[in-house]
C-alpha cells in the first residue's frame, strides 16, 4: 500500500495585525457624504472673497470645465465675482522654452511677496498634440514660491486652444483678484500664437531673453518685440554678465528703430538673474514706473477697456463655433462635405458656403 507524503511549503501565510474596530460610523458616513456633495456657486463665491484657496481652485476647475452643465453655475460664480476684480496689476511674460521663467517667475514673485504683495500665477503648461497629456510641473519647478502664504500659482493645460494659451485664462484672472491677489502674473509656453493672446488680457508684457542663445524665431521676433513692454535679459550671472550687458545694448538699438508705442511708453531692457536676485527689484522699478505713467495719462483704464471689448468679442465667436459644430444636421453633413471636398467635387469655399447655408436656415424657422 503506496503512502503519499504531503508537500509543504516554506511559504506559510502569516496573520496579521487586525484592524482597529471603527466606532463613529456615523462620521465616516459624514465625511463621505461631504466628498460627494458639490458646493453651491454661492458658497463658491463666498469662499473666494474670503480668501478660500480650495474654493478659488474648484472655481477655477469649474470654469475650464468643458461640461456643458457647468457653464452656468462658472457665470453665476465669475458674476458673482467681478464686482470685486479689477483692482490687480497684470503681468505677461513669455521667452522661448529654456529661458528661464519658471526660475524667473518664482524670483520675482517671491520678491513681490516680500515687498507686502499678494502674487497669482496662472501658468500655462504645453499640452501633446497626439496624447493631449500635460506635465502641469510649475507647482514642482517653483518649490519655494508654492509654499508662500501669499503666492498661489494655478497650472493650466494649454490643450488644443489658440497658441497654448488655456480657453479660460481671462476668467481665472477675476476670480484670482477677487480672492484678494493684487499681482497676477501669466506665464506663457513661449511658442507660436500665446503671446499675441495673453498681450490681450495684461497690462504689462514682459519679454525674457538670453544673450548669445540667437534668434531661430526670426519670423516672430518683431511682433513680439514690439509687443513688449520690458526686455529682461535673464541668467546674466557668472561668466554671462559680459554678454547679458553686450545683449543689452543690441536689444536697447534695435528697440529705438520700432515706431512709438500707443502708450507713449519707452519699452526698457534690463539684466538679471534668477538664480542671485540681481537685477529683480530694478525690473518691479521698471513696472511701477509703467503703471504711474500709465495711470496719469489715462491709457491704463482705456486699455483695460479695449480688452473688455476684445474677450467679448471673443467669447461670442467661440460660441457661434460651438454651437455651429454642435448642431446635429452639421455633424451630418459635414462628414459628407468632407469627403466631397477631399474627391474634388466640391470647392472647399462652396462646402463651407452650403454648411453656413444650413445652419442660418435652421435658426431662423
Amino acid at each position: 500500500m503506496s503512502t503519499t507524503k504531503k508537500q509543504s511549503s516554506n511559504l506559510k501565510e502569516k496573520a496579521g495585525i487586525s484592524p482597529p474596530e471603527i466606532t463613529n460610523v456615523s462620521a465616516i458616513d459624514q465625511i463621505k457624504k461631504n466628498r460627494r456633495l458639490q458646493p453651491s456657486s454661492t458658497e463658491l463665491i463666498d469662499g473666494i472673497l474670503s480668501g478660500n484657496r480650495t474654493a478659488l481652485s474648484r472655481s477655477i476647475t469649474l470654469i475650464e470645465s468643458t461640461n456643458l452643465e457647468h457653464a452656468e453655475k462658472a457665470n453665476e460664480v465669475i458674476n458673482g465675482c467681478l464686482p470685486y476684480a479689477n483692482k490687480s496689476i497684470r503681468i505677461g511674460i513669455t521667452g522661448v522654452p529654456g529661458v528661464g521663467k519658471s526660475t524667473f517667475i518664482e524670483a520675482f514673485g517671491s520678491f513681490l511677496t516680500q515687498i507686502g504683495k499678494k502674487v497669482a500665477v496662472l501658468a500655462v503648461d504645453p499640452s501633446s498634440s497626439l496624447s493631449h497629456g500635460s506635465i502641469l510641473g510649475d507647482k514642482t519647478r517653483m518649490e519655494e514660491l508654492v509654499k508662500d502664504e501669499n503666492a498661489f500659482i494655478r497650472p493650466s493645460a494649454s490643450g488644443e486652444t489658440l497658441g497654448g494659451v488655456a480657453r479660460k485664462t481671462r476668467e481665472s484672472i477675476i476670480l484670482c483678484e477677487a480672492a484678494g491677489f493684487d499681482t497676477i502674473i501669466i506665464e506663457t509656453v513661449g511658442v507660436g500664437q500665446s503671446e499675441t493672446a495673453v498681450h490681450s488680457m495684461v497690462d504689462f508684457f514682459l519679454l525674457l531673453k538670453i544673450s548669445g542663445a540667437g534668434d531661430e524665431l526670426q519670423g516672430i521676433k518683431r511682433g513680439i518685440m514690439e509687443m513688449a513692454d520690458a526686455i529682461v535679459i535673464n541668467k546674466a550671472d557668472g561668466d554671462n554678465i559680459k554678454k547679458a550687458n553686450q545683449a543689452k545694448l543690441e536689444f536697447n538699438r534695435a528697440l529705438h528703430l520700432f515706431p512709438p508705442k500707443k502708450s507713449n511708453w519707452q519699452p526698457k531692457v534690463t539684466t538679471c538673474s534668477a538664480i542671485t536676485k540681481d537685477g529683480v527689484s530694478e525690473i518691479w522699478d521698471t513696472i511701477s514706473s509703467y503703471f504711474e505713467m500709465t495711470n496719469e495719462t489715462g491709457f491704463f483704464l482705456e486699455k483695460r477697456k479695449e480688452q473688455n471689448h476684445f474677450w467679448m468679442m471673443e467669447t461670442i465667436n467661440e460660441q457661434l463655433k460651438l454651437n455651429f459644430y454642435n448642431q446635429p444636421e452639421i455633424i451630418s453633413q459635414l462628414e459628407q462635405n468632407k469627403k466631397a471636398v477631399q474627391n474634388d467635387e466640391i470647392s472647399p469655399f462652396a462646402a463651407a458656403q452650403k454648411l453656413l447655408a444650413l445652419y442660418f436656415n435652421k435658426g431662423s424657422k
